[in-house]
Order: structure tokens, then sequence, then C-alpha cells
């Protein structure tokens, strides 16, 4: 059998309320995460349940596009977000690894690829 642990988060950002700044869907923090490095990064709602988990080389564009990209399977839930968690993973295999076990042990809702539990 392979244990896997799902990696702590490197980085947090959450959407606030009324944001003074320039904003996209209420999240002003995108500068935290890293516009080089590999990861996963995670979606979730304001009662915590998984939205969608995804991968990327380069992370902080990747997560911008799914706020921006019309071809998203989070353009209909984008209001939904209230959360966004980061791991860095700079192996490619890692991230794929990682990205098919978190979107079925916790059931990411709106993943459509990937998905063994149904």
């Amino acid at each position: 059998m392979i244990s896997i642990t799902i990696p702590a988060p490197d980085v947090t950002i959450f959407k606030q309320e009324n944001p003074v700044l320039s904003h996209i869907y209420g999240f002003t923090d995108f500068h935290l995460i890293t516009r080089e490095a590999g990861g996963i990064f995670m979606f979730y709602n304001d009662q915590d349940e998984l939205l969608f988990v995804g991968k990327a080389r380069k992370l902080r564009p990747r997560i911008k596009k799914h706020f921006e990209d019309s071809v998203s399977v989070m353009k209909g839930h984008r209001d939904e977000v209230t959360k966004i968690e980061v791991c860095l993973v700079e192996d490619p295999v890692d991230r794929e690894i990682y990205e098919t076990y978190i979107v079925n042990k916790l059931k990411a809702k709106y993943n459509v690829e990937k998905v063994l539990y149904k």
C-alpha cells in the first residue's frame, strides 16, 4: 500500500469582504503566491468545502487564470471561493500524484477529470 500525506499549505489567502485595493473576486493577496515556482492549489468555500484542486508549473498566473478565463471549470463558481491554499511542489510527477490523490480523497466538488470515486 502506498501512503500519501497531503502537504501543508505554504501560502493561504482569503477573500476580503470589502477590499480597498484592486482585487479579483475579493482576493487582494495574489502577490503572496510565487510567480515562478510550481505546485498545487486548492479552492475552498466559506464552509471549508474543497471546490477545486489544480496544479501548475507557475502558480500565480495559473490561479489567476481560473478567475479570468472563460473556459475554466470554475467560471460559474468563482464567487463561491473564499480561500485559496497553495503548496509548493516542484517535481511534475509529484504534482500529478498529489492533484489526483486530493481530488479523490477529499472529493473536490468541481473537478471533472481524474475523478475515480463516482
